[in-house]
């Protein structure tokens, strides 16, 4: 290749890159990627050293030593990968190719339309003939170089694109750090097979094509997955025996499906199977109007709402790993496993699994520094040390200090990391910035509005303080979206129930919480029960919340505040557990 040397025309190239969804670098790697290019078209490619751009992007102080820290070194590795992806597959036709040789963080800018004319044989002049040959015109929108570069690649690249990748992959494996390798392996692996169709219709082929595609990119923005190309030699449209290509190609979880059409009617079908074990965790079925909607709107909702029911946090494949998660919850040397563990214990954030776990959490950011998920649980889990009163006497804004940094640490990290982002939310709302919560909160939102937990953390985080209009419809949203939803998510739903007096409505949310076993969703209930004239019932859910949780069960009010409750959720609570039959415990 030629180099290129047009400003406008690289910004422009960047601008296309950045905006596809088949570029799948972290927010710090595109802002490294903007900087790396701003500084070579501005002369100063010279200056590009991995001490400058610490610095510059990635919020580096000045005793920033790159030998000791390697986060230049390893986002840039990582940036190479990200470009050879996609310049490998939707920016294979693009005018201009850029890279960033090895060795150097200086990019190259590259004329690309020559190497593709001559790889296809087509010609420069005004042949009609040559037509199926241009590439796509520069300003064209990244939806429609997809779309129509995607038909090519069903007829003939897939084995050459396949190659490719998986050689791009191997050479990252190989240099990348041994903790990075380690941890990688024992996450879980996720492979999307093309889904089959009926038909020889080209719209089916490309639906069928698209979706497994969407789906991986919307899998992409839920952590600790590793997602894999389907192996080379398969085509769209053919019927495939998951469990037999996950024993061949050792991946754990296969997400498959099909497409067909019944009139205006677009019928799709899909299934995530367990491999190991050859059993089928769930299937599901979506119809859609096509006169309603356009082919590409389709893809994308279902696609969406599949990768929501496989990837998200209690969603089927975590949901599976932790089941088999081993029993005793000692510290483990798996540090996806301390993260996991994790998951289960803010399901009902048991006083039990709280000390265990954080010891865990300790022990994998000691082990593995860079792994973001990681630092960003272990500030859950300070948090929790304050809000439940489970740190030392005097040590409770020790314990908010703690968290605050390992969140902090995680989004140094990641500046976009959803599990950072919702744990820094909740830390500001618990230290009384609830405005910054809240906005922390809708970030993490607009990063993955396909994730439930991100939908209920809002949610919750808006009607705690008294925006019940606001906030409930997202936790709707979440319960909607999530099978076996963790208990918490019903109870601002019950307090929503209860100052609007629907007071059955209010057992039936409250009664959906005391399956994780939470002092608030026994509280919940008693009200209810009393309401509702059970006043046996309503006793022996008071006698069930002062067992759970002692602080609940002490002083509600003070309870309540610490949580920011507004006072007429903290006045609703505390009379109606005085109807229940709660009282001041003695001598206090």
């Amino acid at each position: 290749m030629e180099e290129f040397d047009c400003p406008a025309r690289v910004r422009e190239e960047l601008s296309r890159v950045l905006q596809s969804d088949h570029f799948h670098a972290t927010p710090k790697r595109r802002a490294m990627l903007t900087f790396l290019i701003e500084e070579a078209l501005a002369g100063r490619a010279d200056t590009l050293k991995g001490y400058a751009i610490g610095l510059a992007v990635f919020g580096r102080d000045e005793n920033f030593d790159p030998q000791s820290d390697p986060i230049v070194r390893l986002e840039a590795r990582r940036l190479r990968h990200d470009l050879d992806s996609y310049y490998i597959a939707e920016g294979a036709r693009n005018p201009i190719r850029i890279s960033i040789p090895k060795g150097q963080y200086a990019p190259k800018f590259h004329d690309n339309l020559a190497s593709v004319t001559a790889r296809d044989g087509s010609t420069t002049g005004n042949d009609e003939t040559a037509g199926s040959h241009v590439p796509e015109e520069v300003n064209a929108s990244p939806r429609s170089v997809r779309t129509s570069s995607r038909l090519p690649w069903l007829v003939a690249g897939g084995a050459v694109l396949f190659a490719l990748l998986v050689l791009g992959a191997a050479v990252v494996m190989l240099f990348q750090p041994a903790q990075q390798v380690r941890l990688e392996a024992s996450q879980p692996s996720v492979m999307v097979l093309p889904f089959s169709v009926t038909s020889t219709d080209p719209e089916q082929q490309i639906l069928a094509a698209g979706i497994a595609e969407q789906i991986m990119t919307a899998l992409s923005r839920f952590p600790d997955f590793r997602i894999f190309w389907p192996p080379s030699g398969r085509k769209v449209g053919e019927t495939f025996d998951p469990v037999e290509i996950g024993r061949q190609e050792n991946v754990a979880f296969l997400i498959s499906g099909s497409v067909a059409s019944e009139g205006e009617i677009v019928r799709v079908g899909a299934k995530l199977v367990h491999s190991p074990s050859k059993r089928v965790l769930w299937s599901g079925s979506y119809d859609r109007k096509r006169s309603r909607t356009t082919l590409l709107e389709i893809e994308k909702s279902i696609a969406s709402e599949i990768a929501t029911v496989a990837g998200q946090p209690y969603g089927v494949i975590k949901s599976e790993l932790a089941s088999n998660l081993p029993a005793g919850g000692e510290p483990s040397n798996d540090s996806f496993e301390c993260v996991l563990r994790g998951y289960v214990y803010r399901r009902n954030f048991s006083r039990q699994l709280h000390a265990k776990v954080q010891e865990c959490l300790n022990r994998a950011v000691k082990r593995d520094p860079d792994y973001v998920e990681a630092w960003a649980m272990l500030g859950w889990l300070y948090l929790d040390s304050a809000r439940f009163g489970l740190a030392a006497e005097g040590d409770k804004e020790l314990a908010f200090d703690s968290a605050l940094d390992a969140a902090s640490h995680a989004l140094s990290l990641d500046g976009n990391n959803i599990l950072a982002l919702k744990a820094l939310s909740s830390i500001n709302h618990y230290m009384g910035n609830i405005e910054e919560g809240e906005r922390l909160a809708k970030k993490a939102l607009d990063l993955n509005p396909n994730d439930p937990d991100t939908l209920a953390q809002l949610g919750w985080r808006l009607a705690v303080v008294g925006k019940f209009e606001e906030g409930i419809p997202y936790l709707e949203k979440a319960i909607e979206r999530t099978r076996n939803a963790p208990g918490w998510y019903f109870h601002l739903i019950a307090i929503n129930h209860l100052l609007n007096g629907r007071y059955a409505e209010m057992l039936t949310a409250a009664k959906k919480g005391v399956l994780d076993g939470s002092g608030v969703s026994w509280c919940l209930v008693a009200i209810a029960q009393s309401k509702l004239g059970n006043k046996a019932a309503a006793r022996a859910a008071l006698e069930k919340m002062a067992e759970v949780s002692p602080g609940l069960g002490r002083d509600p009010g003070t309870f309540l505040r610490s949580h920011q409750a507004s006072e007429q959720i903290v006045s609703s609570l505390t009379a109606g557990l005085k109807e229940a039959g709660w009282t001041t415990p003695a001598g206090q």
